[in-house]
């Protein structure tokens, strides 16, 4: 780390790298739907034309492990990034690269900064530290449908979490493959805020599901920290509020958090965020899972998960009397 105190250079290139990383999502995501539709209506309609004709012949790509280049991973903006709070990633032991695996990811938090930066960039070393093992970071799939956008986040080595991509990522790319799935989605997003640490996983059996159809192995991870980065406005039940958010969730796929921030409340408090990549648990191959084998290994998820949180907790910042709470 850097013993002397950060220059103003530095600050101000840390600040504006977090600040287009916050912005990409959902503005160019809506940039790129505007421009495109706007571009139909001027002399420039066939390129606006072209790239939905593109979208449509190249649809499945992002299923068919997308098109990940090491240039975009490995972009400087990354590494000021991941200075910024600054983020740091844990191994407590060996992958072997013979084999795939499914990492769940913890917690969600409002933007996930730990799982993007550790898992979808080179800048806190993965491959180094994971030799062998390539990390593929899941996210909405309706995002994959934006055009211009998608090719954006697909060089970046991001996927859609649907079925038919992690099928692809665990039996069509060979092995060495991490699929990493930030379990709680935009459900636990909405939970998120200080000194919370509350993980939306009880009724999440899906991903156990698929691990036993590839015998890939389950690997709990747990980003300490990530709930410390925004203040959310948090809406109690039943409120408009909630009411809103739940709606505009079922809708869109994920919860609208209004949050605040450090400065112009938009840019994340800079809290250490540490994500800790605990030991895989071995799951056999079944074609057709049973409920009790699904229920068996979601158990043992969510027992390894504990343990991972109360191994690490003090070593991370928090007190020893800090609880996990599975919902």
């Amino acid at each position: 780390g850097m013993t002397k105190e950060k220059t103003q250079w530095k600050e101000l290139l840390e600040a504006l790298s977090v600040l287009q990383w916050l912005l990409i999502c959902p503005i160019s995501g809506l940039s790129c739907i505007i421009l495109l539709v706007c571009l139909m209506f001027t002399s420039l309609w066939p390129l606006s034309t072209l790239c939905f004709v593109w979208l449509v012949i190249d649809w499945q790509t992002p299923e068919r492990g997308g098109r990940r280049t090491t240039f975009v991973r490995k972009w400087k903006v990354w590494e000021h990034l991941r200075d910024f709070f600054p983020i740091k990633l844990v191994k407590t032991a060996d992958l072997s690269p013979n084999k795939n695996y499914i990492f769940g990811c913890h917690p969600h938090g409002i933007m996930s900064a730990g799982a993007f930066s550790c898992f979808s960039t080179e800048s806190c070393g993965f491959s180094e530290i994971f030799p062998g093992i390539r990390s593929c970071l899941a996210i909405l799939a309706g995002l994959f449908r934006i055009p211009l956008f998608r090719e954006y986040i697909m060089s970046a080595g991001l996927y859609p979490v649907s079925k038919a991509s992690l099928v692809h990522l665990l039996s069509k790319s060979g092995k060495g493959n991490a699929v990493v799935i930030v379990i709680g989605g935009a459900a636990e997003s909405l939970s998120s805020s200080p000194g919370m640490n509350t993980v939306v996983i009880k009724q999440r059996k899906g991903f156990v599901k698929v691990a036993l159809e590839f015998g890939a192995d389950l690997v709990p991870v747990y980003s300490f920290g990530e709930n410390e980065l925004f203040q959310q406005v948090i809406f109690s039940e039943g409120s408009l509020g909630r009411k809103l958010q739940d709606l505009f969730k079922k809708v869109m796929g994920f919860a609208p958090c209004l949050f605040v921030g450090e400065r112009f409340a938009l840019l994340p408090y800079r809290k250490p965020v540490t994500t800790v990549v605990g030991h895989p648990i071995p799951v056999p191959k079944r074609l057709m899972p049973t409920e009790e084998e699904v229920d068996h290994y979601h158990r043992l998820y969510m027992e390894a998960l504990t343990k991972l949180f109360h191994e690490h907790k003090v070593s991370c910042g928090l007190s020893e009397s800090h609880k996990l709470q599975l919902i």
